[in-house]
């Protein structure tokens, strides 16, 4: 969990290539033509329709339970990627299940592809048995199969001991368990969490996560030196949890999370006192673990930093003595930690250059082939909280991307030195998931998943209750999770934009969004389960989508304020990119008066939504927090609520406003609108005006 903000300055998948995100322990796609033996087809084996591969393809009866069956082969039992190549002409879905060795484990809808020559492949996860395998695609509708072109199998086994890369390319993705045995209160529930169950552990894996990372805040449980025993029961009760992942075939990860910054930052002036509580809560710790399996992993310390130290070399100097002096405990606590996988965060848990190149000094110096490296990835800060006018995925966010993962990847991976994003996300979620645009999110962390596959990075989500519910079991946002989700294994289409707005007083135009096909093809566009009609409907030329001014009137209908219609834009793989369809007028704010802590202007939003604000003195120069910048801080130094039609200037605006200036308020709003408005403090008083 990011403290300090200024430090970061299951469901079907589409892929037209099936790639095992970073395992060297994964063999390549093994391929199994429809049309060869021992593949069956309940149909016809036709070679009518260009494109296919080998020498023709399934073509199955129109009717329930007509199969395609495939016979495949894998050295290990494990999880299996399949990628199934199929062609539908039509416009309707053709579900069917999925059925391996006899169960049932799945359902996949076989969406229409446009034409019955344009293949796409489908990617699916299933688990299969060491040795032969049965792979059955059985519709479920008399409209039966699509035309089944051949199926790649690639399956992922246990990796071999002593493979420190394959190990946590197993482990791809992860996921946190934040918020609760980290919790620095009483106990797990401190931070508004309830208590952890098996069932949350065993739904997490349900949902396709093959790790996880449960941070633990040990001080609060420690006794008084100089053997700071840890508490019996909640050393149990962590055991417990471990346990139950472990149960779940999950791989683990255990760390000292908020110590770091509650006792720890304190060493460089008490280092002889926090170095033996630090040894003291890894020697028990590893006793109680000594024996449990291969598959938990030991964290030495959760973004590590220090207070009152002379500088960045003692700050190394001192998270190297804390990473060695771990390494040692661990490896003399003999049993299976004498060859455990164990885990090293740079100062900070930083992807900046001097932060590595410091962590890889310490990896030299222990010759260690079980060592991994950690970083944590929250973006570029201006975007993550939305600062600075920085409301888009542009180019500049992606290339601090690129940017931290290329240094890690060159640092360790090209060593054969596995990295692990110990946590990722947006600082903005610390708030609300609100705080970023749901399309620039979407963009972001579609563009994250895949360049870490490239870099072979194993990553662990950041969830700290706000993405998946700990009782519910059911996902918050369940679109940015099925973006998440496919990001692990290919690429998804997106758009510049997800938002077309059509101005309530004029006359409806046609709109154009600019596509980014992020290697796939452009399929065609749907309102719910109805293709919209490409000619009359909308055009592409290129990359350039155009909706003509005909199909947005009729998806507008009476053209009521806020979202008339969405409409989802298909891509040959990936999830789809769904565009609302919204009518608006310039928004109207009101004069208004309150305090400095209670100051909310009337705000008549009339379908639009505010993307940033800024903030100026009338000779032009900044005012209010980050004065460095205009463009205030969303949700910290203003926030709307379309609920209460109120745009709220927070306390923390005021706090750095110069009493008595007028202040000029430009609201920058997601239609491209902008309205300006004027406020004045007077001691704890506040005027608000439009003139």
């Amino acid at each position: 969990m990011k403290l300090t903000r200024l430090l970061a300055s299951a469901g079907l998948l589409a892929s037209a290539v099936v790639v095992l995100h970073g395992t060297t322990a994964a063999a390549a796609p093994t391929r199994y033509e429809a049309e060869t033996a021992p593949a069956t087809c309940t149909g016809t084996i036709d070679s009518n329709h260009a494109g296919f591969s080998g020498s023709g393809f399934c073509n199955g009866n129109n009717a329930v339970g007509a199969a395609a069956q495939f016979t495949v082969s894998a050295s290990a039992a494990g999880s299996a990627t399949l990628g199934v190549r199929f062609a539908n002409g039509t416009t309707t879905s053709r579900p069917a299940s999925v059925i391996v060795n006899g169960t049932t484990v799945q359902t996949a809808s076989f969406e229409g592809t446009g034409a019955w020559t344009t293949w796409v492949t489908k990617t699916l996860t299933v688990s299969a048995n060491a040795g032969s395998n049965t792979i059955r695609f059985s519709p479920t509708t008399a409209n039966g199969l699509p035309n089944v072109d051949f199926l790649d199998v690639e399956v992922a086994g246990n990796p071999q001991p002593g493979n420190a890369m394959a190990t946590v390319a197993a482990m791809q993705p992860g996921w946190n368990l934040g918020n609760s045995l980290d919790s620095t209160g009483s106990d797990e529930t401190s931070w508004g969490n309830p208590r952890i169950t098996q069932a949350l552990v065993t739904n997490v894996r349900a949902q396709g996560f093959k790790s996880i990372r449960i941070p633990v805040t040990w001080g609060q449980h420690q006794g008084p030196g100089p053997s700071y025993t840890i508490e019996a029961a909640y050393l149990n009760r962590v055991r417990e949890v471990v346990d139950w992942a472990l149960a779940a075939d999950l791989y683990v990860l255990v760390n000292i999370h908020h110590d770091s910054w509650q006792w720890v930052a304190n060493m460089p002036g008490d280092r002889t006192n926090v170095l033996a509580r630090f040894n003291a809560i890894w020697t028990q710790v590893a006793a109680t673990f000594r024996t449990s399996s291969a598959k938990l992993l030991f964290e030495s310390i959760n973004e590590p930093q220090f207070t009152g130290g002379s500088g960045d070399a003692q700050n190394a100097a001192l998270l190297h003595e804390l990473n060695t002096s771990f390494h040692r405990i661990v490896r003399q606590s003999g049993g299976n930690n004498a060859t455990r996988l164990l885990v090293l965060p740079t100062l900070h848990t930083s992807a900046d250059q001097p932060r590595i190149d410091e962590l890889l000094s310490t990896f030299t110096t222990l010759n260690d082939p079980n060592l991994v490296a950690t970083v944590h990835f929250y973006g570029f800060w201006p975007f993550s909280v939305n600062v600075a006018g920085y409301t888009t995925f542009n180019a500049e966010v992606q290339q601090d991307l690129t940017g931290s993962f290329d240094r890690v990847a060159n640092a360790f991976i090209s060593r054969n030195i596995p990295v692990i994003i110990g946590e990722y996300g947006l600082l903005g979620f610390d708030r609300h998931t609100g705080t970023v645009e749901q399309g620039e999110k979407l963009k972001f962390f579609e563009y994250l998943g895949y360049y870490a596959r490239t870099k072979r990075i194993t990553t662990m989500l950041w969830d700290n209750g706000q993405h998946f519910g700990r009782t519910s079991f059911q996902w918050s946002d369940p679109e940015l999770f099925a973006q998440i989700r496919s990001s692990w294994t290919t690429r998804s289409g997106t758009a510049s934009t997800d938002q077309i707005f059509n101005l309530r007083s004029s006359a409806i135009t046609g709109k154009t969004v600019t596509l980014n096909l992020n290697g796939t093809s452009f399929l065609g566009v749907r309102q719910g389960s109805t293709d919209l009609a490409a000619g009359s409907d909308y055009t592409i030329q290129g990359s350039q989508l155009t909706f003509t001014a005909s199909a947005l009137t009729r998806l507008s209908g009476s053209r009521n304020y806020g979202v008339n219609a969405m409409v989802n834009v298909r891509f040959s793989q990936g999830v789809t990119w769904r565009i609302n369809i919204i009518t608006y007028d310039p928004p109207v704010v009101q004069n208004t008066s309150g305090s400095t802590g209670s100051f909310a202007i009337p705000t008549t939003f009339r379908g639009d939504a505010l993307a940033t604000m800024e903030a100026r003195y009338a000779d032009g120069s900044n005012a209010g927090p980050h004065n460095w910048t205009s463009f205030k801080e969303f949700d910290v130094a203003f926030a709307p609520s379309y609920g209460s039609n109120t745009i709220t200037l927070t306390s923390a605006f005021f706090n750095e406003v110069n009493n008595g200036q007028r202040v000029t308020l430009t609201f920058h709003f997601w239609s491209g609108t902008r309205v300006t408005y004027f406020v004045t403090e007077s001691g704890t008083s506040v005027t608000g005006t439009t003139s």
